[in-house]
């Protein structure tokens, strides 16, 4: 979909790097804690398991009004990578189907419902995961923040994600992002919802 090609983000700490195959390696090490899917569900990936997913991820989305946009988070000072953010963009057409990715989402990737005010504009559904040595300094919230900004100045409305009731973290961070909670629950998490804004102080490339 044109527009939502991920291009570098800066921040004052962080380079978002659209994800390649080849992260694989050292993103497979920075998110080896297995107490990163207590809330998300699943267990650590080996290396080899998530480059064939980064790929897909790369190869986008088979469905034209979905695009799939997905950056490693980078610290500046150290280059280290720490962890992800990815965001799946839905056209006012409406969501896709479930299971169109055919097991390409990356974590916390969930698809659009019905219930999602996709015809009033793009919406975008959200996600983020940091590696355990790198979480307690504000490193999603600035590197989810910097996406939301990015998909605000690209015309997204309205910014979606899923969080477990019981992850406080995440439920900061989307707080941080502009969201709210709603009553809407979807496999154990609830639905937040709020606008996408054009945040300054995010450089793209």
């Amino acid at each position: 979909m044109s527009g939502f090609t991920p291009g570098t983000i800066h921040t004052s700490r962080l380079l978002l790097l659209p994800l390649r195959a080849d992260h694989a390696e050292e993103m497979a090490g920075a998110l080896a804690d297995p107490a990163l899917h207590t809330f998300i569900g699943g267990a650590p990936a080996a290396a080899t398991a998530l480059r064939a997913r980064y790929e897909r991820l790369v190869a986008g989305s088979p469905d034209p009004a979905e695009s799939w946009c997905n950056w490693v988070i980078q610290l500046r000072h150290s280059g280290h990578l720490t962890g992800t953010v990815q965001a799946t963009v839905t056209e006012p057409s409406g969501p896709a189907p479930d299971g169109a990715t055919g097991g390409a989402r990356a974590v916390g990737h969930r698809h659009l419902s019905d219930a999602d005010p996709a015809a009033a504009g793009p919406v975008a559904e959200i996600a983020w995961v940091v590696g355990t040595p790198w979480q307690g300094r504000g490193i999603a919230t600035e590197a989810a923040r910097a996406m939301a900004g990015w998909l605000g100045r690209g015309g997204v409305r309205t910014l979606v994600a899923h969080i477990h009731p019981d992850h406080r973290a995440s439920a900061a961070v989307a707080t941080a992002c502009g969201l709210a909670p709603t009553d809407v629950w979807h496999d154990g998490e609830v639905r937040w919802v709020g606008p996408a804004r054009r945040r300054g102080g995010e450089r793209p490339a």
